[in-house]
């Protein structure tokens, strides 16, 4: 059975901030296959199978490389969980097509609060007046990003919407996992049931890349491979009360390459949405810390 790692804040801070600076160049390089960056553009369903391509390749190999112990895997859940994480991957990679990654960034850290909203009938859980005025803070954040104005409102917005719900339901399904199994277990499987849907879902659509698209797709799995790992590490080594607010480092790394890359600054309504999303998700994680103890933490990092 698993033993719980040494408690190290400030490896697991570092660990988190790494991954988010690998999280958001995955969204940069897809909003460049997105446009013609590098050749005619991608369509979505392409980008996210290059996701779980090279990923999977990542850990397929290390899989060899290091032998670790593995068991049977719950299928069920496994097949659920990983069918919602391609939905929302394939659309939040499909929004930054459209609009700025700090934007697309910002919407997408609604899924804790989704993953709130399914607990109540998927779990039995209960929810409060604290966590439901985090809920509708963060919901507020949202609607700003939108711009719910005929001049000003986002259609691809509403992209990074449904990557948000998608991906709080792909929460649930993990917070399951992540007490039977093997953390480099549910990476490994993970990768190769989003590989085979992913597959399945692109064929329709399959188009050849040229050379740079494929280097591209190869970094948007490594960094991908890279950032589930230090993920995992950090929260091997940290409660998740204190891991989760640095995961909104993202939203910087993403605002930095817009402005690198795109020539794009965040504007004030970006930057208004974005404090009070951030804001919600934080309170909500903190009430959650304070309802009940982490989970013990494995030991099988890698």
């Amino acid at each position: 059975m698993y033993q719980a790692r040494a408690q190290n804040n400030a490896l697991a801070a570092g660990l988190i901030a790494v991954a988010t600076a690998f999280i958001a160049a995955t969204t940069l390089m897809a909003k460049a296959l997105g446009g013609d960056s590098f050749g005619a553009a991608l369509p979505a369903l392409q980008i996210s199978h290059g996701r779980f391509l090279f990923a999977f390749v990542v850990f397929g190999g290390a899989t060899l490389i290091l032998r670790p112990a593995l068991e049977r895997p719950h299928w069920g859940l496994h097949i659920a969980r990983t069918a919602c994480g391609w939905g929302g991957i394939t659309l939040m990679f499909a929004s930054v097509a459209f609009i700025p990654l700090a934007d697309a960034t910002a919407i997408s850290f609604l899924n804790p609060v989704f993953a709130m909203m399914l607990a109540i009938p998927l779990l039995g859980e209960k929810v409060g007046r604290i966590r439901w005025s985090a809920a509708a803070m963060a919901m507020a954040g949202a609607a700003i990003l939108l711009r719910p104005t005929p001049d000003s409102f986002q259609p691809a917005a509403l992209l990074a919407l449904g990557a948000a719900m998608v991906m709080g339901m792909e929460l649930i399904f993990i917070k399951k996992l992540a007490l039977r199994e093997n953390p480099f277990q549910i990476l490994l499987v993970n990768n190769f049931i989003g590989l085979c849907i992913a597959t399945l879902a692109v064929l329709p659509v399959w188009q050849p890349p040229t050379a740079a698209q494929w280097a591209v797709l190869g970094g948007i799995g490594g960094c991908m491979a890279l950032a589930q790992t230090c993920f995992v590490n950090a929260m091997a080594r940290a409660d998740a009360s204190f891991v989760a607010p640095f995961s909104y480092g993202t939203l910087i790394f993403a605002a930095l390459y817009d402005i690198i890359f795109f020539d794009v600054v965040p504007d004030a309504i970006t930057l208004a949405g974005a404090a009070i999303i951030i804001a919600g998700a934080v309170l909500l994680a903190l009430r959650e810390a304070r309802l009940k103890p982490s989970p013990p933490r494995p030991t099988t990092a890698v």
